[in-house]
């Protein structure tokens, strides 16, 4: 069970989270794609699972909760008038799939500790209420390395196991602070990176996609992104 979250909003988490889905489901694994609580889209749009789908072809999708207002899961619900997402039955439905899947990818919303409901559980909670590991997406740019140590250090404080650390949008022509920050991620991480998607990727054909998966994306995630190849390209 893999729970991705992100350094903050707007970094990659749903194209990350599709290319793992894609890799799994090519490899002919049973794959659910789960988001607990997708907020900023109306009852009928589309929201961050309809891009899994596009992008991986993978129909084992879960929306627990929909709310309309951009804001965090709590802060949506209490605008909506409604109750907050319960984690715990959440994490409850995630062990269930579980059960008959091979993988399960679970998609947080915001940051790793984003408030789910007024009592302040987190998708951290989620994560240890589930045994999974977490999948950290990061920006590449400028406040990077900040963002990352805070979240990797949350995570260590919960007991947290890091699955990997995946740039999400890799700039074409990445700037001096993009080049510098590879280096300094992985000794913050205390391993290489688990990938890094070109920025772009979530506006691929299924096909391209899952080309750029495989080179995107580390062994450990069943793609044949080489970390080393990738520091030496970026000095």
């Amino acid at each position: 069970m893999l729970v991705v979250t992100g350094t903050g909003t707007g970094v990659g988490k749903t194209v990350v989270t599709a290319a793992v889905a894609a890799l799994a489901a090519a490899r002919g694994s049973r794959v659910a794609v789960v988001k607990p609580a997708q907020t900023g889209v109306g009852p009928h749009d589309p929201g961050d699972l309809d891009d899994v789908r596009r992008l991986a072809g993978v129909s084992d999708l879960h929306e627990h909760h929909r709310l309309p207002d951009p804001l965090s899961p709590a802060a949506a619900a209490r605008r909506a008038g409604r109750a907050a997402p319960d984690l715990a039955a959440s994490a409850d439905r995630v062990r269930h799939l579980a059960g008959d899947r091979d993988l399960v990818v679970v998609e947080g919303a915001g940051g790793l500790l984003v408030r789910f409901d007024e009592d302040g559980a987190t998708i951290a909670d989620l994560a240890r209420a589930a045994g999974a590991s977490v999948l950290l997406v990061v920006d590449p740019g400028l406040g990077a390395l900040n963002h990352t140590a805070l979240t990797l250090e949350a995570m260590a404080n919960r007991g947290l196991p890091l699955a990997g650390v995946v740039i999400g949008a890799w700039p074409g022509q990445p700037d001096l602070a993009c080049r510098s920050n590879v280096r300094d991620l992985e000794t913050l991480a205390a391993r290489p990176l688990a990938g890094a998607l070109p920025a772009g990727s979530g506006r691929l054909e299924a096909a391209e996609f899952l080309l750029a998966a495989r080179q995107g994306l580390g062994p450990s995630l069943g793609g044949a992104f080489d970390a080393a190849d990738f520091r030496r390209a970026s000095d």
